[in-house]
């Protein structure tokens, strides 16, 4: 089958690799149907390649239709259309039974010291091969796959894996609801996604991005919107409260923020390291870019809620530890546990009238083969690229 290969930093490869089979009894395989790029690939596209093998399969926004399955699946049959949550959780661990799917205590990695494995997401998370190909073979397939039956094509669905649930996760977490005030920090799939569930439930949006097309696509929406590099957010969002600030703040960034000059270096300066000491350091030192965490501490109201949905990856980072405190700032984070929030974001969904906009959400579909040059687009954020699906 053909899949798409991390080969190196800024290096992804279209090739052909043996097909996947069954290996457990709780194993279906899918024909990839639609399957997403997403922001966190760029992670590993630039920063996170010291946990990264040459030939790692990436992606983790699969679809598809089963093509076979194991003897211990009865909730499956061939040809079933389904959606393939990123995170693979075994549905019935102290953890999963308490809906945080992405501490899964089966499918953890106690080794790396991180939560669930992930599809296609480096070593850290298991180096489980990924849905950026034409096959995919998915582990517990007795829980994780969420079933479609409507008629509705991939693009209503294919956000089930990753996108609704993340971003739908990162508004809860924002504490959020009709009438208050949210900001939203980074108008990529996740930011746009966000803001549109926000608008959906009768917030007030106000986002920041510095991509003059994410911010168009975002007001055309509803929200407010602001150029990061033109006006002083924060000071914009006081204006705009009466001085209080944002009830929530949605930090949609994570670890590659612009604005953050030193961090920006030292992220290249481990990218120069043989890969055991670069390991190390991305584990041990701050290597993150904190100008988005920075300005969502600025812009939260006194007792307002910081929603991460954003990949942080430094272990000391410096924080402003006394304005968090004195102004008892609320931080809710994490990877999204898809499956917790299926029943509130499917019937989303399969809204016929698609009130969310997912139909067209894609700026960009493509073969397969496009891969390298879809990953150069939208990490330089050129011609336009906002969310990629590849067509397998």
């Amino acid at each position: 089958m053909k899949a798409v290969t991390w080969q190196g930093k800024r290096d992804v490869r279209v090739e052909t690799v043996p097909d996947p089979t069954i290996q457990d009894d709780t194993d279906a395989i899918i024909e990839v149907t639609t399957t997403g790029l997403c922001g966190s690939d760029l992670h590993l596209y630039e920063v996170l390649g010291p946990f990264m093998t040459p030939g790692d399969i990436l992606g983790h926004e699969p679809m598809g239709r089963v093509v076979a399955v194991g003897a211990g699946i009865t909730n499956l049959e061939v040809g079933d259309r389904v959606v393939v949550p990123f995170q693979i959780a075994c549905g019935s661990c102290w953890m999963c039974t308490r809906d945080l799917q992405t501490q899964c205590e089966v499918t953890q990695n106690r080794d790396t010291g991180m939560g669930a494995s992930l599809f296609g997401y480096s070593s850290l998370y298991g180096a489980v091969p990924g849905g950026q190909a034409e096959l995919l073979r998915v582990p517990h397939a007795d829980y994780g796959p969420i079933k479609i039956e409507s008629d509705l094509d991939d693009e209503h669905f294919v956000y089930l894996s990753d996108v609704l649930p993340t971003a739908f996760q990162a508004l809860e977490y924002s504490g959020v609801g009709e009438g208050d005030t949210l900001l939203v920090i980074g108008l990529g799939p996740i930011g746009d996604m966000a803001a549109r569930l926000a608008l959906h439930r009768g917030a007030r949006v106000i986002g920041a991005d510095l991509v003059p097309e994410r911010l168009a696509r975002t007001a055309a929406r509803g929200a407010e919107t602001y150029d990061v590099t033109k006006v002083d957010v924060a000071e914009v969002v006081r204006e705009a409260t009466g001085g209080r600030g944002a009830d929530g703040v949605i930090d949609a960034v994570g670890m590659e923020a612009h604005g953050s000059p030193v961090a920006h270096a030292g992220q290249t300066a481990v990218g120069l390291l043989p890969d055991f000491l670069a390991r190390k350091a991305m584990t041990t030192v701050a290597v993150d870019r904190l100008g988005a965490l920075h300005l969502a501490i600025d812009a939260v109201r006194r007792g307002g809620i910081i929603s991460l949905s954003g990949v942080y990856a430094g272990t000391i980072d410096p924080i402003p530890m006394q304005t968090l405190f004195d102004k008892q700032i609320q931080l809710h984070m994490g990877q999204a546990n898809v499956r917790r929030w299926v029943s509130q974001v499917k019937p989303l969904a399969e809204d016929s009238s698609d009130s969310l906009g997912l139909a067209d959400f894609a700026t960009h579909r493509v073969p397969l083969d496009e891969a390298p040059a879809a990953y150069k687009s939208f990490q330089d954020k050129t011609d336009s690229t906002i969310k990629v699906l590849f067509k397998p």
